[in-house]
């Protein structure tokens, strides 16, 4: 057994005890942080598999920014976890069975897919450049649209997230965006006329 089996066997055990602990855990804060430790041991396990560029992008954007985002949204909605678990065992089994068809519908197309499709070549080892060159001039041209498509969704996901987590609350001030777009100047600013003086020559300055 060598030493990337061994650190792949590592990485997906972390992986799969973070998963079930997101599903788990009555804490929804602890549930993200599960889920942080998730995406980590992936990100670990494609650093293996030489795709440095999703395993970098998936440690900046997703537990960088894209987590933290939903830790701080989580615990601003100050969720109430016991009205979020009623119900919760009346609807298990139908839970349970639909997650065993997807994982029999997931293992199956898998398993169809590594009997009839032979594994493609390495495309950035093909153009001979890294994988991280490879994938940010193949983003950067031939999929500019989705890759801006993708921007603006995140962008509306964080509008979303402010807007959820604002509370207007008595005594504090706080900002009326409507009311400072129909803002113009002639009703900020007053110009007023005053005549001229002539100051005392002998005043001391």
């Amino acid at each position: 057994m060598t030493i990337q089996l061994l650190a792949f066997y590592f990485f997906a055990f972390f992986a799969v005890l973070g998963a079930l602990l997101v599903i788990t855990l009555r804490n929804p804060v602890h549930a993200v942080l599960s889920l942080v430790l998730t995406f980590f041991s992936v990100a670990c396990i494609w650093m293996l598999m030489q795709a440095e560029f999703l395993a970098l992008v998936l440690i900046v954007v997703y537990v960088g920014a894209v987590m933290v985002l939903f830790l701080f949204v989580v615990m601003m909605l100050d969720i109430k976890v016991a009205a979020a678990r009623e119900g919760f065992i009346r609807h298990l089994p139908v839970g349970i069975g639909v997650a065993l068809i997807m994982l029999a519908e997931m293992v199956t197309l898998i398993g169809l897919r590594a009997m009839q499709v032979a594994p493609p070549p390495n495309p950035a080892a093909m153009h001979g450049e890294s994988n991280v060159a490879w994938i940010g001039t193949a983003l950067y041209t031939q999929y500019l649209l989705p890759f801006e498509v993708a921007a603006m969704i995140l962008t509306v996901g964080i509008v979303a997230a402010v807007a959820l987590t604002l509370r207007h609350r008595v005594g504090v001030r706080h900002q009326n965006a409507s009311q400072q777009v129909a803002a113009v100047a002639r009703d900020r600013v007053r110009l007023v006329s005053m005549p001229a003086e002539r100051g005392d020559p002998g005043a001391q300055p």
